[in-house]
Protein backbone atom coordinates (compact mmCIF):
# COMPACT_ATOMS: atom_id res chain seq x y z
CA UNK A 1 0.00 0.00 0.00
CA UNK A 2 2.71 2.31 0.86
CA UNK A 3 4.97 1.34 -2.10
CA UNK A 4 1.88 2.11 -4.71
CA UNK A 5 0.95 5.63 -3.13
CA UNK A 6 4.37 6.63 -2.98
CA UNK A 7 5.00 5.21 -7.25
CA UNK A 8 1.51 7.48 -7.97
CA UNK A 9 3.28 10.56 -5.77
CA UNK A 10 6.75 10.10 -8.00
CA UNK A 11 4.69 10.25 -11.25
CA UNK A 12 2.36 13.07 -10.00
CA UNK A 13 5.26 14.96 -9.60
CA UNK A 14 6.87 14.30 -13.15
CA UNK A 15 4.02 15.41 -14.58
CA UNK A 16 4.06 19.11 -12.75
CA UNK A 17 7.68 19.32 -14.39
CA UNK A 18 8.49 22.66 -15.89
CA UNK A 19 8.18 22.27 -19.80
CA UNK A 20 9.29 25.70 -20.93
CA UNK A 21 12.24 28.68 -20.12
CA UNK A 22 10.14 31.62 -17.94
CA UNK A 23 10.91 35.11 -16.42
CA UNK A 24 11.22 35.03 -12.81
CA UNK A 25 8.26 34.38 -10.93
CA UNK A 26 7.65 34.89 -6.70
CA UNK A 27 6.86 31.75 -5.00
CA UNK A 28 5.72 33.85 -2.02
CA UNK A 29 3.49 36.51 -1.98
CA UNK A 30 4.04 38.46 0.96
CA UNK A 31 0.63 37.99 2.45
CA UNK A 32 -0.12 33.91 3.92
CA UNK A 33 1.29 30.30 2.63
CA UNK A 34 -0.35 30.58 -0.33
CA UNK A 35 1.47 27.39 -2.36
CA UNK A 36 3.26 25.99 0.53
CA UNK A 37 2.76 22.96 2.37
CA UNK A 38 3.71 22.34 5.78
CA UNK A 39 4.91 18.83 7.22
CA UNK A 40 6.47 19.01 10.46
CA UNK A 41 7.39 15.56 12.33
CA UNK A 42 5.47 13.88 14.61
CA UNK A 43 2.21 15.68 13.32
CA UNK A 44 0.08 14.89 9.90
CA UNK A 45 0.89 16.63 6.34
CA UNK A 46 -0.40 20.12 6.16
CA UNK A 47 -0.89 20.76 9.89
CA UNK A 48 1.10 24.04 10.88
CA UNK A 49 1.98 22.93 14.43
CA UNK A 50 2.25 25.48 16.98
CA UNK A 51 1.98 27.84 13.80
CA UNK A 52 5.68 27.68 13.43
CA UNK A 53 5.64 28.77 9.92
CA UNK A 54 3.77 32.49 9.20
CA UNK A 55 3.94 35.77 7.80
CA UNK A 56 4.64 38.86 9.14
CA UNK A 57 5.36 41.99 7.83
CA UNK A 58 6.07 40.54 4.41
CA UNK A 59 8.43 38.04 5.45
CA UNK A 60 8.02 34.16 5.86
CA UNK A 61 8.98 33.23 8.92
CA UNK A 62 10.05 29.99 11.24
CA UNK A 63 9.65 30.63 14.81
CA UNK A 64 9.49 29.06 18.16
CA UNK A 65 8.24 30.93 20.58
CA UNK A 66 4.81 29.11 20.82
CA UNK A 67 6.78 25.43 21.13
CA UNK A 68 6.93 24.21 24.63
CA UNK A 69 9.79 21.96 23.82
CA UNK A 70 11.33 20.88 20.56
CA UNK A 71 10.87 17.28 21.40
CA UNK A 72 12.62 16.30 17.55
CA UNK A 73 9.83 18.04 15.73
CA UNK A 74 11.80 18.52 12.53
CA UNK A 75 9.74 20.40 10.16
CA UNK A 76 9.33 21.20 6.14
CA UNK A 77 7.77 23.84 4.38
CA UNK A 78 7.00 22.29 1.08
CA UNK A 79 6.28 23.77 -2.53
CA UNK A 80 3.29 22.51 -3.87
CA UNK A 81 4.65 22.37 -7.35
CA UNK A 82 7.63 19.55 -8.57
CA UNK A 83 10.49 21.47 -10.34
CA UNK A 84 13.60 20.36 -12.55
CA UNK A 85 15.37 23.17 -14.33
CA UNK A 86 15.27 26.25 -12.70
CA UNK A 87 17.00 29.19 -10.55
CA UNK A 88 16.46 29.83 -7.07
CA UNK A 89 16.66 32.68 -5.50
CA UNK A 90 16.15 34.21 -1.58
CA UNK A 91 16.99 35.50 1.03
CA UNK A 92 17.44 34.53 4.57
CA UNK A 93 18.55 35.38 8.03
CA UNK A 94 18.66 34.22 10.99
CA UNK A 95 16.64 35.33 14.48
CA UNK A 96 16.35 34.70 17.88
CA UNK A 97 17.72 31.82 19.67
CA UNK A 98 17.69 27.77 19.32
CA UNK A 99 15.02 25.59 21.04
CA UNK A 100 17.25 24.80 24.59
CA UNK A 101 16.09 20.82 23.97
CA UNK A 102 16.75 20.85 20.37
CA UNK A 103 20.64 19.46 18.96
CA UNK A 104 23.55 21.61 19.17
CA UNK A 105 24.02 21.76 15.59
CA UNK A 106 21.06 23.29 14.76
CA UNK A 107 22.36 26.50 16.24
CA UNK A 108 22.45 29.28 13.61
CA UNK A 109 21.46 26.30 10.90
CA UNK A 110 18.29 25.64 8.49
CA UNK A 111 18.35 25.22 4.42
CA UNK A 112 16.70 24.41 1.60
CA UNK A 113 15.73 21.59 0.47
CA UNK A 114 15.83 20.49 -3.67
CA UNK A 115 14.93 17.42 -5.51
CA UNK A 116 12.87 16.75 -2.38
CA UNK A 117 10.45 13.68 -2.29
CA UNK A 118 6.85 14.59 -1.88
CA UNK A 119 5.70 15.79 2.05
CA UNK A 120 3.08 12.99 1.17
CA UNK A 121 4.88 10.11 1.04
CA UNK A 122 7.29 11.23 4.60
CA UNK A 123 5.90 9.06 7.24
CA UNK A 124 4.10 10.75 10.57
CA UNK A 125 7.55 11.00 12.28
CA UNK A 126 9.79 11.53 9.50
CA UNK A 127 12.39 14.11 10.37
CA UNK A 128 13.48 15.07 6.84
CA UNK A 129 12.92 14.33 3.32
CA UNK A 130 15.10 12.45 1.34
CA UNK A 131 16.74 15.55 -0.52
CA UNK A 132 19.59 17.81 -1.00
CA UNK A 133 20.23 20.83 0.95
CA UNK A 134 21.53 24.56 0.71
CA UNK A 135 22.94 24.74 3.94
CA UNK A 136 22.61 28.17 6.11
CA UNK A 137 25.32 28.66 8.57
CA UNK A 138 26.36 32.22 10.78
CA UNK A 139 29.24 32.86 12.75
CA UNK A 140 28.93 30.97 16.25
CA UNK A 141 32.46 33.13 17.15
CA UNK A 142 33.99 29.18 16.83
CA UNK A 143 35.85 29.72 13.76
CA UNK A 144 35.63 29.21 9.69
CA UNK A 145 31.50 28.17 9.34
CA UNK A 146 30.87 28.88 5.97
CA UNK A 147 27.02 28.99 4.94
CA UNK A 148 26.17 27.31 1.43
CA UNK A 149 27.43 23.69 2.08
CA UNK A 150 24.91 21.01 0.82
CA UNK A 151 23.84 18.59 3.40
CA UNK A 152 22.71 14.99 1.67
CA UNK A 153 19.74 13.14 3.71
CA UNK A 154 19.07 9.88 1.92
CA UNK A 155 21.32 11.02 -1.07
CA UNK A 156 24.67 10.90 -3.07
CA UNK A 157 26.35 12.94 -5.45
CA UNK A 158 28.88 13.39 -7.43
CA UNK A 159 32.07 16.01 -8.07
CA UNK A 160 34.00 15.78 -11.25
CA UNK A 161 33.09 12.24 -11.55
CA UNK A 162 34.02 10.82 -8.22
CA UNK A 163 30.48 9.50 -6.33
CA UNK A 164 30.72 11.43 -2.68
CA UNK A 165 28.86 9.74 -0.03
CA UNK A 166 29.76 11.72 2.53
CA UNK A 167 26.57 13.64 4.56
CA UNK A 168 28.19 16.94 4.38
CA UNK A 169 30.16 18.62 1.48
CA UNK A 170 31.71 22.00 2.56
CA UNK A 171 31.47 25.22 0.58
CA UNK A 172 33.94 28.05 -0.38
CA UNK A 173 31.28 30.84 0.90
CA UNK A 174 32.50 32.71 3.90
CA UNK A 175 32.03 32.43 7.71
CA UNK A 176 28.90 34.89 8.23
CA UNK A 177 27.39 36.90 11.02
CA UNK A 178 23.76 35.88 12.19
CA UNK A 179 22.42 39.20 12.32
CA UNK A 180 22.87 39.59 8.39
CA UNK A 181 19.98 38.99 5.42
CA UNK A 182 21.95 36.57 3.23
CA UNK A 183 21.60 36.80 -0.69
CA UNK A 184 21.81 32.84 -1.98
CA UNK A 185 20.94 31.26 -5.27
CA UNK A 186 20.72 27.66 -6.07
CA UNK A 187 21.02 26.70 -9.97
CA UNK A 188 19.19 23.35 -10.73
CA UNK A 189 19.69 21.38 -13.92
CA UNK A 190 17.81 18.41 -13.58
CA UNK A 191 20.42 15.31 -12.80
CA UNK A 192 22.89 16.92 -14.84
CA UNK A 193 24.23 19.92 -11.86
CA UNK A 194 23.79 21.61 -9.65
CA UNK A 195 25.47 25.17 -8.96
CA UNK A 196 25.48 26.92 -4.75
CA UNK A 197 25.60 30.88 -4.62
CA UNK A 198 26.24 33.06 -2.18
CA UNK A 199 25.62 37.04 -2.60
CA UNK A 200 26.29 36.52 -6.30
CA UNK A 201 29.48 34.65 -6.04
CA UNK A 202 29.20 30.66 -6.75
CA UNK A 203 30.92 28.55 -4.17
CA UNK A 204 30.37 25.25 -4.80
CA UNK A 205 28.87 22.65 -7.52
CA UNK A 206 27.67 18.90 -7.75
CA UNK A 207 26.90 16.34 -10.42
CA UNK A 208 24.37 13.54 -10.48
CA UNK A 209 22.18 13.95 -7.74
CA UNK A 210 20.84 10.35 -6.51
CA UNK A 211 19.43 8.42 -3.89
CA UNK A 212 21.39 6.90 -1.82
CA UNK A 213 21.45 2.74 -1.71
CA UNK A 214 22.06 2.35 1.85
CA UNK A 215 20.15 4.50 3.14
CA UNK A 216 22.14 6.60 5.70
CA UNK A 217 21.19 9.58 7.22
CA UNK A 218 17.50 8.97 6.07
CA UNK A 219 15.65 5.65 4.62
CA UNK A 220 15.36 4.96 1.18
CA UNK A 221 13.71 1.69 0.79
CA UNK A 222 10.28 2.52 0.01
CA UNK A 223 11.46 5.14 -2.26
CA UNK A 224 13.09 2.04 -4.25
CA UNK A 225 10.47 -0.15 -3.41
CA UNK A 226 8.02 1.99 -5.34
CA UNK A 227 10.15 2.12 -8.02
CA UNK A 228 11.84 5.37 -8.25
CA UNK A 229 14.74 5.75 -10.08
CA UNK A 230 18.45 6.09 -8.48
CA UNK A 231 19.24 9.71 -10.43
CA UNK A 232 17.32 12.28 -9.22
CA UNK A 233 16.09 15.22 -11.71
CA UNK A 234 13.29 16.67 -10.37
CA UNK A 235 11.48 17.01 -6.69
CA UNK A 236 10.07 19.45 -3.95
CA UNK A 237 11.31 22.64 -2.78
CA UNK A 238 11.68 22.53 0.95
CA UNK A 239 12.23 25.85 3.52
CA UNK A 240 13.69 23.97 6.71
CA UNK A 241 12.64 24.50 10.32
CA UNK A 242 15.15 22.17 12.77
CA UNK A 243 14.89 24.28 15.67
CA UNK A 244 16.42 27.69 14.91
CA UNK A 245 14.17 30.68 14.46
CA UNK A 246 14.92 31.81 10.61
CA UNK A 247 12.87 34.14 8.37
CA UNK A 248 12.86 34.03 4.54
CA UNK A 249 12.33 36.69 1.74
CA UNK A 250 12.44 37.47 -1.95
CA UNK A 251 11.38 33.97 -2.69
CA UNK A 252 11.85 33.61 -6.39
CA UNK A 253 11.79 30.91 -9.08
CA UNK A 254 13.10 31.07 -13.02
CA UNK A 255 12.55 27.78 -15.08
CA UNK A 256 15.19 26.92 -17.42
CA UNK A 257 15.60 25.11 -20.60
CA UNK A 258 16.81 21.36 -19.98
CA UNK A 259 19.99 21.03 -21.93
CA UNK A 260 20.31 17.31 -21.76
Amino acid sequence: MISSMIRKLILTAALSLPLHASEWVTLFNGKDLSGWTPKIAKHPLGENAFNTFRVEDGILKCEYDKYPKFEGKFGHLYSNLSYSHYILRMEYKFAGKMMEDAPGYVNLNSGIMVHSQPPQSMTLNQGFPVSLEFQFLADEDKGKRPTGNVCTPGTNLEMDGKLITQHIVQSSAPTIPADQWVKIEIEVRGNKEIIHRVNGKEVLRYQKPQLDPRGAVVPTKDLFAAGAPLQLSHGHIALQAEGQPVWFRNIQLKQLEPTE
